[in-house]
């Protein structure tokens, strides 16, 4: 059975409920899943799944925030053993600031700096997740097929 890791940061509860949903297709897609807060992660335990999916929120107006529990993480995540492991990522924020979900972007770039297998384009999810459900579950199922 493959296993996935999904990983997330999240201020609000929005990215957290986002994950959990993502998880639950993931399941019953027939993956074995595991949903972590990034701050319970260590580097390196990647490598014990088939892929890895990252949800960060941001912040910031005039610059992209990652939040605040994602940032020790993404600044050490050239230790994250993800070269040649299928990676998916998504996050939650506001399309009236600059960088609307930059904090996909910067993970994204990151990860392939890092040989990992971007499986899906980032899933961006402006305000609450609640009302992007279609999409949600549309990604998750393009992600538990690659």
């Amino acid at each position: 059975m493959a296993r996935a890791l999904i990983i997330f940061g999240s201020t609000t509860g929005n990215t957290e409920n986002t994950a959990e949903r993502i998880g639950g297709i993931l399941s019953a897609k027939g993956l074995e899943v595991t949903v972590e807060n990034v701050s319970d992660v260590t580097l390196g335990n990647e490598s014990d799944y088939d892929l890895v999916l990252y949800g960060c929120s941001t912040w910031g107006e005039d610059e992209i925030e990652l939040q605040d529990d994602f940032i020790d993480y993404y600044e050490a995540m050239d230790k994250a053993a993800l070269s040649g492991k299928k990676v998916g990522v998504f996050g939650c924020g506001d399309s009236a600031y600059t960088y609307f979900c930059g904090a996909v972007d910067a993970i994204e770039e990151k990860v392939r700096q890092i040989g990992g297998k971007l499986v899906a384009e980032g899933l961006k999810i402006d305000g609450e997740p609640d009302d992007y459900e279609a999409e949600i579950d549309a990604w998750a199922e393009q992600v538990a097929a690659a």
